[in-house]
């Protein structure tokens, strides 16, 4: 019996030697078709043992079977067994099976298996965004994702874009937070748009709260391309294309211009109705002051054909433990202005390394360099706005002045005052017309460019503190510096009009010339540390928790001066010590810093891959807060329930996926001005005075946010759907409060918390793809529905008023609605007047506007006036299709707003207002001249018409639909070039827009509009190489 048992284990023995002997780890890289694949889940077949790749898509596991057979599989891919063959190495491509970039989210300083997120998040795909070429990677979000409004500050070179998430939660800062390769940043117009791998959008508060007081306004995290292991890689692209001015308004001609003037004239109060004006006569004469009478289309001489050029050339490659990434890039564009102070470039260059030192430990570093230089050009009709100049300038002004005239000079060759002759001072010019600048001039002349280098990365370590590499502690260390170089050289020029005797024959615009040169550094550390511990139990217990650290320094430092009167204005002279001394000169130095102090916690965890529950805190000290409100926390909590997965299912196979979840959470706001909680004083030898009150007690705004979704998919994925509602209430916004000046004297406002706003609205997504045929196609569309509302006010701010703006934030309204009268047609004669108003005070005629007296009291004042217009869109929306045939390739992107209004103040003065010299647009000839004749447009008089009043006559609809972008591509066969890659492509921009808006572009983000630089229509022809 004692023989039988000893030879049992003996055989049992040998067969477990055995199996050791076979027995062996296994590692290699998962990657897809951008580069490595994180969490993605190895298995060995038959068995209970498996493993996840890294971030880097690397992954090892033990005592695999030298038969076994792998599986890989992660959501959205097509699973894959691989058997290992005897080997210790195994390196494969998934496949993907829907055609998005949602594989893998980036949450809150780790990331999550989509199926495992139980907050509003949304990965967009960067190989379609890829196609809109842009000079800010922001505005390739615009029309992509639910719930993100993206719009152009202007069309100006350079200028930024204004992205706003789920509302405008204050009327302080509602700026996104960016969070680069895990460095935060307000800022991303450094990135090459080549550059970026993915951009994942967190919406609710259950994915921002882990981000604390800085998420109110949401989160954008972005991830750059890394190398893979490998040969080397080389990509190249090379695009090129010209850029068009549209939608330009129609002006009036002198003949037409001198018409509306005559008429004008005999219209005014004073001027007799037999007499010739002054103007007839000038179109009799066909000239003034013995100068010929031009017929300008200054928009035409204004704008031009810009162009776009960029090159972007990068190498990745590398080994088993280390693999690199470089690149570089050039963008320039040629603004649509004439001259040669309206261009944008910027160089980048990027480097990226990632190293696995050991079995456990592994670091990298992800460095940036980018130096640009932009024209700052106004761009939005302000001081020396050139657009709103070339709509006001009288068409009968010639653009440059003759040779032969004792005023014209190489240097200033351009016509300024009205009919200007021998440089006479007094009389040498006619006052009978406006003396709006020549924009020709100014776009010449005035050379103010900012220039920025900066450097943006980090350095970071992780170590796996346990075998099973479940546990892991990552340190990062981040920097953003930025240094800037902001020179305005304002060249005097124009006509000598007599308004300064310190500079006799000097012309009155930029008098004297004058240098201002600024320079500032900003300097940005974070250091971050986190423990993540990621593990699955018994196959049905995912733990995802973290524990974090913070902090984050920021100081800036700037100096500036200014010199005037230079003799000499070529460029080597255009410093500050050419200029002239002791003539209104200044030198300015300031110096800033702020602290944060972090500690965060997250833990997401699922049950049998059916049940998730996650929660987040984040306490942030900072030091723009007093010690009484230092500290902040930041709450949430979500959960997600996967119905699809339950047995009541089952029959229902042509479900792939549906999710339900429910979020709540808490982020903040804290961009204030530094040390506003404390009273800012300045001394003059021992008088002391106070600059400014502070405000010991304030405090953080707080916006919490309530969200309901819905995840779905069909088909086998085919279609894909996700529904969201969400209601946002922001708390304690931050406002300035100014006190009466008869009280203190004349101080700063004070920042006070001071009222609640709410964003509620419903968001949809869908993505249908076929990919069964030659012919393969995907849809993708969104839209989302917002409603903005003031719902509280500080008990002694009643409501917030710009004069300039002509907007009121009230309780019950949106923030900056407009105010002002209604416009309720023309008075078509004395009779309805005297009928409707009991009170002529205004003095009013027929052919004037009329406003609504909804007091009913016979007169109009301002009781009258009301909310006329909301700038806040009420829908946003945007439809994408992309379509393959053979090597042929097609995308399409239409995005469009309903539900916005604007100020048009440009067409107010150019089509309404009394200041009639000024060049109108040509709908000013269906001007009221008589009974009947008009309903809409008031008659032309040098006295006052009602133009002058804000009234719902200049709030117009600026909704729009525009095509944003069509691209054609075609792919050469790689056995024609060596195997290389090679895609030609011909795409347009901007290519049409539906609008009711009349202004130049209704796309701009300003509250007014004076004469923004509009969007231009682009046509890019481009090559795109892989080696």
């Amino acid at each position: 019996m004692m023989k039988k048992y000893i030879y049992k284990l003996f055989l049992l023995v040998i067969i477990l030697a055995g199996s050791l002997a076979n027995a062996q780890s296994v590692k290699g890289t998962v990657i897809d078709s951008d580069g490595p694949m994180p969490q993605v889940n190895i298995a060995v077949k038959g068995s209970n043992n498996y493993s996840t790749t890294d971030f880097d898509g690397n992954y090892s596991i033990s005592s695999v079977d030298s038969n076994a057979v792998l599986v890989f599989s992660y959501i959205g891919y097509q699973t894959q067994e691989v058997a290992v063959s005897g080997r210790k190495e195994v390196n494969i491509t998934l496949v993907s099976d829907v055609n998005t970039l949602n594989e893998v989210v980036i949450v809150g300083y780790t990331s999550e298996k989509k199926s495992a997120i139980t907050s509003a998040v949304t990965t967009v795909d960067m190989g379609e965004l890829s196609k809109t070429k842009v000079a800010d990677v922001g505005q390739a979000l615009q029309g992509q994702v639910a719930g993100v409004s993206v719009s152009s500050s202007s069309g100006q070179p350079g200028d930024g874009m204004e992205i706003r998430i789920r509302g405008v939660g204050t009327l302080g800062n509602n700026e996104v937070l960016y969070v680069v390769d895990g460095v935060p940043t307000r800022d991303i117009n450094f990135l090459n748009q080549s550059d970026v791998k993915s951009m994942t959008v967190l919406k609710d508060a259950a994915a921002t709260a882990i981000y604390g007081s800085r998420a109110a306004g949401g989160v954008i995290l972005i991830t750059t391309k890394n190398g893979s292991k490998g040969k080397t890689s080389i990509n190249a692209e090379y695009y090129t294309g010209l850029n068009y001015a549209t939608n330009l308004p129609k002006l009036l001609n002198s003949d037409q211009y001198l018409t509306v003037l005559d008429q004008a004239w005999h219209n005014s109060i004073g001027n007799d109705a037999n007499a010739i004006s002054p103007y007839q006569k000038a179109k009799n004469d066909g000239s003034v002051n013995g100068i010929a009478l031009a017929n300008t289309d200054w928009l035409d001489e204004l704008f031009r054909t810009g162009q776009t050029t960029s090159f972007q050339l990068s190498a990745s490659g590398g080994n088993e433990t280390t693999q690199y990434l470089i690149s570089g890039g050039y963008f320039a564009q040629k603004g649509i202005i004439v001259g040669d102070n309206n261009k944008y470039e910027r160089i980048n260059f990027r480097t990226n390394v990632n190293s696995s030192l050991s079995e456990r430990l592994k670091v990298g570093t992800n460095i940036q360099l980018t130096n640009s230089v932009k024209d700052k050009l106004s761009s939005s009709g302000d001081e020396m706005g050139v657009i709103r100049f070339a709509m006001f300038r009288p068409s009968i002004f010639g653009v440059y002045k003759d040779v032969n005239d004792p005023t014209y000079s190489a240097a200033n060759p351009y016509t300024d005052l009205p009919f200007y002759l021998n440089n006479n001072t007094e009389t040498g010019w006619s006052r009978n017309y406006d003396s709006a600048m020549n924009p020709i001039a100014i776009a010449n002349l005035i050379d103010n460019k900012l220039k920025a280098f900066r450097v943006f990365g980090n350095l970071y370590g992780e170590y796996s503190l346990l075998s099973d590499k479940s546990l892991k502690f990552r340190s990062s260390f981040g920097a953003d510096m930025t240094f800037t170089h902001d020179k305005k050289f304002s060249q005097n020029f124009g006509d000598d009009d007599g308004g300064d005797s310190r500079f006799p024959g000097q012309g009155r615009i930029n008098r004297p010339t004058t240098l201002t040169d600024d320079m500032a550094q900003e300097m940005t550390f974070t250091f971050s540390n986190t423990l993540n511990y990621v593990k699955t139990l018994n196959e049905k217990h995912s733990i995802n928790a973290l524990l974090g650290t913070e902090n984050i320094m920021n100081k800036k430092d700037n100096v500036g001066g200014s010199r005037n009167n230079y003799d000499n204005t070529t460029d080597a002279f255009r410093y500050l010590d050419y200029g002239g001394l002791n003539v209104d000169n200044y030198a300015s130095g300031t110096s800033s810093s702020w602290a944060l102090v972090s500690f965060f916690a997250s833990a997401n965890y699922g049950y049998n891959n059916k049940y998730y529950a996650s929660g987040t805190i984040r306490a942030d000290g900072s030091s723009r807060f007093g010690p009484s409100n230092k500290w902040g926390y930041f709450p949430s909590v979500s959960g997600g329930w996967v119905i699809s997965k339950e047995k009541f299912m089952e029959k229902a196979d042509w479900v792939s996926n549906l999710k339900l979840r429910a979020s709540w959470g808490q982020s903040g706001n804290q961009e204030i001005p530094n040390n506003t909680y404390q009273t800012l004083v300045s001394q003059a030898n021992d008088n002391v005075k106070i600059i400014r009150y502070g405000n010991p007690d304030i405090k953080w705004e707080t916006t919490t946010q309530t969200d309901f979704g819905l995840d779905l998919s069909i088909l086998k994925n085919k279609l894909s759907i996700t529904t969201d509602y969400f209601d946002k209430r922001t708390k304690d916004i931050l406002l300035t409060v100014g006190l009466p000046a008869v009280t203190v004297g004349v101080i700063e406002s004070t920042y006070v918390n001071a009222g609640i706003v709410s964003n509620k609205g419903f968001e949809f997504g869908a993505n249908y793809h076929n990919d069964n045929n030659a012919f393969k196609y995907s849809i993708s569309g969104n839209f989302t529905t917002l409603t903005n509302r003031v719902e509280a006010l500080q008990q002694y701010i009643k409501n917030i008023e710009d004069l300039k703006m002509n907007t009121r934030t009230t309780v019950g309204q949106p923030i900056n609605s407009y105010y002002g009268y209604i416009f309720d047609g023309i008075y078509q004669n004395s009779a309805e007047i005297n009928s409707q108003l009991y009170s002529n005070t205004n003095g009013v005629v027929p052919g004037d506007m009329k406003f609504r007296d909804l007091n009913g009291d016979g007169q109009i004042n301002a009781d009258d006036k009301t909310f006329i217009g909301n700038p806040i869109p009420k829908f946003n929306y945007g439809l994408a299709l992309n379509g393959s045939y053979k090597n042929f390739d097609i995308s399409l992107l239409l995005q469009g707003v309903e539900g916005i209004d604007r100020y048009n103040n440009s067409r107010q003065v150019t089509t309404y207002s009394t200041k009639l010299p000024l060049n109108s647009n040509a709908e000013i000839l269906n001007a009221w001249n008589g009974e009947g004749t008009s309903n809409t447009i008031p008659r032309v008089t040098f006295n006052s018409n009602g133009g002058g009043q804000m009234s719902s006559a200049f709030i117009e609809d600026a909704s729009y639909l525009r095509l944003k972008n069509v691209e054609i591509g075609y792919t050469f066969n790689p056995e024609m070039l060596g195997n290389a890659n090679l895609r030609m492509y011909l795409s347009g921009q901007n290519l049409f827009t539906v609008t009711k808006y009349t202004g130049f572009d209704p796309e701009s983000t300003s509250l007014i509009d004076m004469g923004t630089y509009p969007q231009s229509k682009s046509f890019i022809l481009g090559l795109k190489l892989n080696l």
